[in-house]
């Protein structure tokens, strides 16, 4: 039997589980209410917009009658002239010329108000009430979907919990069995001992009588130790089927529990993403779009010189973005959308394993599971591809039919003289095409088996991962363990990198280098969303202490790695630039001088910490950086500013936050232009300090007082360059991107030119020549040759 201790400890662990999986479940409750609320915003939102366009066109048709009146008010007065003759005569002067001119122009206004109004009652709300029906119908078929992806994951933790429970009874078994076992040792001993004491205490008395005694009471000794004998047997039996039995258990605990994490972060990281972009918003953004369009169209064809106001709805128009919108939710809702902390072994009292036990008598049932498992999901994956590929294939069809181009309602506004009719004008508008029926039934018939489709895939997705996180751990366990090694040596390789600038975060250093080497000229950089899981993934491993951005490997999405550096700065508990400084700061910014603005600026910032201006001068020297490519990036510094204005400061409650937040990008585009003149360089603020070539470069005061620079950590070795010219064959290289020199004995090169390498000057320069010309190239912006280079 367990003690009291080891009962308590166990229901501990039970309430400790069933507390983080109630968390889990409230999590999912309010993930739907999340999306219901969404559903519910989208749709009052579409019943919005059709009140006010009614409205409009109730406004508009008002307007035309008012016209129409005017102009026959008027042409009924020049038709009640009595002389005809002088109406004619009339006709040729140029003042009545123009007064004619105005009353058609008035009659034609009219008719476009008509066609307006008719337009917005018979083809935009008609399409925002089609828009609606189609959300809440996806919706609930989206729904459908999410609680079923919730009920399996509420599955795989009430399997959890049941093997877990297994798990501790055995290993309870087992403890039991073992204390059993002892006592029936401790039985044995004692009863041993007590037979030589007792045979050591007899003294012969009479030959006959003392015999007969002995031998009557060694028999019964003899009798009573072989019963103590057969219960240890029993006992120890009874123990090792127990122990075997825990065993098992705590290897099923510890598959389940991989699966588990497995299926959680699966359900949270990709289940979540595919639910709201590829079921909840499906077609929603690009149906809106055309109603929009169909809008623009009208207003656009009805009168030019609105252009400026329209051409903000436009740029409207054209940023609805289904990905922007799912990400900003998620934003908004962090803490019900990010994965929940991985389920932990929580070993019973007493066990010290907490790896699969792959030795004998389970290991062969081991190798033959790991065996079915493998067999089992080569043929799983290729049967979810297949369905993955139908699905995808489906999911086009879907895309091509909402984003139809049909927008388009010029040729209602193009007119005859024959006054033709408004209702002839817009018969063959997108609402009234007689195949509207077939098409909207065909959408509807691709959408349900689009569906089918997805519920399909994630279910075998769903599988898939579950058994693909229980042969990993079973291959692991049974000996494939080189990879652990490999890790361990770019971890420390990391480590180290790490400690070559403390001063400077990781992840700000190791994106921003980054960036230098690859990301320059990637236009929109730092503007154009990356992909949240991505993000995920590379900020959860900066948080691991790992670099994944470490070596010259391109493979990262550079919109997504721009969103980590981001997502840092907004993510500090303190804002870079402290909020006591804001009102000093934005006093800078009302200063027209340039110059002066950067000195007032200068000098609100050195109250601030050593460490804080560091990260500020690396950080502003990189953005400088990027802001010399805005000819390819789009990026020049004022629009630097506008994506990193809100992360670096934030405007502090009760102010106006639109005409604050203009002053704050003003005062971060001031700081990017004039970085050089606001920070104190590395002879007054020691630390690390940004470099062009993606490296961070460590400063400190040199025995005279001056920086060491480029041309004299590589004086020495160019001295012996041009000593041994004769005896090196040049090795050539070609350049990667644009190099600017920023000193005298740098060069400069375009990307694609070809280049002559002497020696290397030092880790991140040559000794070369470009067009007869020598002097420093930065390896970072080359390619050399594998075959000539060891």
């Amino acid at each position: 039997m367990t003690s009291p201790a080891k009962f308590k400890k166990d229901k501990e662990i039970i309430a400790e589980y069933d507390t983080q999986v109630k968390e889990i479940r409230a999590q999912l409750t309010e993930q739907m209410k999340c999306l219901d609320q969404q559903c519910e915003l989208r749709v009052q939102l579409l019943q919005d917009l059709q009140d006010f366009f009614r409205k409009k066109a109730e406004i508009e048709m008002d307007y035309s009658r008012n016209l129409e009146k005017l102009a026959e008010r008027f042409l009924a007065k020049t038709r009640s002239t009595k002389d005809q003759q002088f109406k004619k005569d009339q006709n040729v002067l140029s003042p009545v010329n123009c007064w004619n001119l105005l009353l058609n122009q008035v009659k034609r206004e009219s008719r476009d108000h008509t066609t307006l109004s008719d337009i917005y009652l018979n083809n935009i709300i008609p399409r925002f009430v089609q828009v609606s029906e189609d959300s809440g119908r996806l919706f609930k078929k989206s729904k459908e979907v999410g609680q079923q992806l919730q009920d399996d994951l509420m599955k795989v933790l009430n399997e959890l919990y049941s093997v877990m429970k297994t798990y501790h009874m055995y290993n309870a078994d087992s403890i039991s069995a073992q204390s059993k076992l002892k006592e029936a040792e401790k039985q044995e001993e004692k009863q041993i001992g007590k037979s030589v004491k007792q045979e050591d205490r007899q003294t012969p008395r009479s030959p006959d009588s003392s015999s007969n005694i002995r031998i009557e009471e060694k028999h019964v000794r003899r009798s009573s130790v072989k019963k103590i004998e057969k219960m240890k047997e029993k006992r120890q039996a009874k123990y090792t089927e127990n122990k075997l039995k825990a065993i098992k258990a705590r290897n099923e605990y510890l598959l389940a529990l991989e699966a588990t994490n497995a299926s959680v972060f699966k359900y949270y990281i990709h289940d979540l993403s595919d639910l709201i972009d590829q079921c909840c918003d499906l077609g929603y953004h690009a149906s809106l779009n055309r109603a929009l369009r169909t809008f623009l169209s009208a207003e656009l064809n009805l009168e030019q010189s609105k252009h400026e106001g329209l051409d903000a709805i436009e740029n409207a128009v054209e940023n609805l973005d289904a990905t922007s919108d799912k990400q900003r939710l998620m934003e908004m809702y962090n803490n019900v959308f990010c994965p929940p902390m991985k389920f932990e072994f929580q070993p019973h009292m007493g066990d010290m394993a907490s790896q699969l036990c792959a030795q004998q008598p389970v290991q062969s049932e081991l190798v033959q599971r790991c065996q079915q498992l493998q067999s089992r999901l080569s043929t799983l994956k290729i049967e979810n591809e297949e369905v993955k590929k139908t699905m995808e294939a489906t999911l086009q069809t879907i895309q091509d039919i909402v984003t139809v181009e049909d927008f388009d309602v010029s040729d209602c506004f193009q007119y005859s003289n024959s006054m033709e009719s408004v209702k002839s004008t817009v018969s063959e508008t997108f609402m009234s095409k007689p195949s509207i029926a077939k098409r909207r039934a065909n959408q509807q018939e691709t959408e349900q088996f689009y569906f089918t489709k997805m519920k399909e895939y994630l279910e075998g997705r769903n599988l898939i991962t579950k058994l693909q996180a229980k042969h990993d751990l079973l291959q692991k366990t049974l000996g494939e363990s080189q990879r652990t090694d490999c890790s361990l040596a770019r971890r420390s390789s990391t480590v180290r990198k790490q400690d070559s600038s403390q001063a400077i975060p990781l992840v700000v250093e190791s994106c921003i280098r980054f960036i230098s080497r690859h990301g320059l000229q990637h236009e929109g950089i730092f503007r154009v969303s990356g992909s949240q899981v991505e993000v995920n993934d590379i900020k959860n491993a900066f948080e691991r202490g790992e670099d994944p951005l470490a070596g010259d490997q391109n493979d990262h999405d550079m919109d997504s790695i721009a969103g980590v550096l981001k997502l840092y700065f907004r993510g500090l508990e303190h804002p870079l630039f402290p909020k006591d400084i804001f009102h000093d700061l934005m006093a800078c910014v009302t200063m027209d001088n340039l110059q002066e603005r950067a000195l007032h600026i200068r000098k609100v910032l050195l109250v601030l910490p050593k460490t804080t201006l560091i990260i500020m001068r690396y950080l502003f020297a990189f953005l400088n950086h990027l802001s010399q490519f805005s000819e390819e990036n789009m990026m020049d510094p004022y629009n630097l500013a506008i994506c990193f204005g809100p992360s670096l400061m934030s405007v502090p409650e009760g102010h106006d936050q639109v005409s604050c937040q203009a002053h704050v990008n003003e005062l971060i585009k001031t700081i990017i232009i004039q970085h050089e003149n606001i920070f104190p360089n590395p002879r007054e603020l020691e630390g690390p300090v940004y470099s062009r070539g993606g490296s961070t470069e460590d400063y400190c005061d040199s025995p005279h007082g001056e920086t060491a620079s480029v041309e004299d950590s590589t004086q020495d070795v160019t001295t012996e360059h041009h000593m041994s010219d004769d005896e090196c064959e040049p090795i050539e290289a070609i350049a990667k991107f644009d190099y600017v020199g920023r000193t005298a004995r740098e060069l400069s090169f375009k990307k694609g030119a070809s280049l002559l390498l002497y020696q290397r000057a030092s880790d991140d320069w040559w000794e070369g020549r470009h067009n007869g010309i020598d002097g420093l190239i930065p390896h970072q912006y080359i390619v050399v040759q594998d075959t000539l280079v060891s």
